[in-house]
């Protein structure tokens, strides 16, 4: 690695109602693409800009009446939503996290199918994109339970889950090299990271605004994702595990207690608008990074209801198989409502007997609601066709700039 010029000191807020923009360092890149041609050699080579971030820990974010009133909106109609979701009746917090997963991933221009990402899960390698996408919900699986102490090994080891099978030698460490967004090179770059020596300070920091209670959840979100991908201390992976951070802040924040709001489904909406917030956060301005959250919070809410009924009527269709709802029989309606792909095994570990399984997994797959697939690791799977395919409508509507009546029982 080329060592930089030092660092330039990021200029701290000069008054109350200012944020502090992005500072830059400078250093030399001579190391192009050997395949490039001489030309694209040439235009990759030189002097570039990486970010030096201002430290926020102890900064008071401004923001003003009118955006701070459309966050407390959209945090208002989140927790309404995580409180309702408790007379639902469905196992409905595990389905929200694998659409968080795939709407992230998604983002990242990695896509699969419900049917393929849930096989994923449960070691199909047969699709790369499944794979990753069915590792992201492994590590917001991995944020939510240590929201209530993050730092930076609980960051590290939300990527660890995120990365540890594709590239398990940078898997769950801090980077040690450049990174950049855009262009061959950081000379070409739109956004070149901070210097690699920088990180652990700039995490630190970011953790130390994170574990504060004094500012408003959904704002303190917004803020701290948009900082961690200014930073981009990972060497792949940085967005997925960014806006996990964010699922985590909003259960430590007590936004969200018992479900995880799919804010990522809603940023996918727009996502030139979400990018172009994260530039201006950069920039100073606080408020478009602030808008699009909210904006996404309350849409991801909208998308979220519709999958709700969707699930239930998954977990109604298992029930009406039988005339009598026996303890066995609502198991498999609650599994089949919250895993589109599980094993025999699966269905033991919860308490029903291999004959009784096996009698009612019968009963589903002549109704047509589970589907028989190929053995994986030496065990037999059943898909959940009416939960995958819930799943998807629910992709297909993230990307939707408007929710139509009717979308829910859509086909594709």
């Amino acid at each position: 690695m080329q060592r930089p010029a030092e660092h330039q000191t990021a200029t701290p807020a000069t008054a109350p109602n200012s944020w502090p923009s992005l500072q830059y360092g400078q250093a030399d890149w001579d190391r192009p693409d050997p395949a490039a041609s001489r030309r694209q050699r040439a235009a990759n080579r030189g002097t570039f800009h990486y970010a030096v971030v201002p430290h926020i820990a102890a900064l008071e974010p401004p923001v003003s009446g009118e955006v701070l009133s459309d966050a407390d909106d959209a945090l208002t109609r989140m927790q309404a939503f995580d409180r309702d979701s408790l007379g639902w009746g469905v196992p409905f917090s595990s389905v929200l996290l694998r659409s968080e997963s795939a709407a992230s991933s998604q983002i990242e221009h990695l896509t699969a199918n419900a049917r393929r990402i849930a096989l994923a899960a449960l070691g199909d390698s047969s699709r790369p994109n499944a794979t990753m996408i069915a590792r992201n919900t492994a590590a917001l699986r991995a944020a939510v339970d240590l929201a209530d102490r993050i730092s930076a090994t609980t960051i590290l080891a939300m990527h660890e889950r995120l990365d540890g099978g594709d590239d398990p030698d940078n898997a769950g460490r801090f980077r040690r090299e450049w990174v950049w967004i855009g262009g061959q090179s950081p000379v070409t770059a739109a956004h070149v990271g901070v210097h690699p020596d920088a990180i652990q300070s700039d995490i630190a920091d970011l953790v130390g605004f994170i574990r504060r209670d004094d500012i408003q959840p959904l704002v303190q979100a917004a803020i701290a994702h948009a900082q961690f991908e200014t930073i981009h201390p990972f060497t792949d992976g940085n967005g997925r595990t960014g806006r996990a951070l964010v699922s985590a802040i909003l259960r430590r924040r007590a936004v969200t207690t018992h479900m995880s709001v799919p804010i990522s489904s809603g940023l996918l909406v727009d996502t030139e608008e979400y990018f172009a917030a994260l530039t201006a956060y950069r920039l100073g301005d606080l408020a478009p990074i602030v808008e699009r959250f909210a904006y996404a919070a309350r849409r991801a809410v909208d998308n979220a209801v519709l999958l709700r009924d969707e699930v239930q009527a998954v977990r109604d269709s298992v029930l009406a198989t039988a005339q009598r709802r026996t303890a066995n029989l609502l198991t498999l309606a609650e599994l089949c409502a919250s895993e589109p792909a599980f094993t025999a095994q699966m269905v033991t570990d919860r308490g029903v007997s291999t004959s009784s399984a096996y009698r009612i997994l019968d009963r589903l797959v002549e109704a047509g609601i589970i589907r028989p697939e190929k053995p994986i690791r030496g065990s037999t799977v059943w898909t959940v066709p009416g939960l995958t395919e819930a799943l998807d409508r629910f992709a297909a509507r993230a990307g939707r700039r408007t929710l139509r009546k009717g979308d829910a029982r859509e086909q594709h």
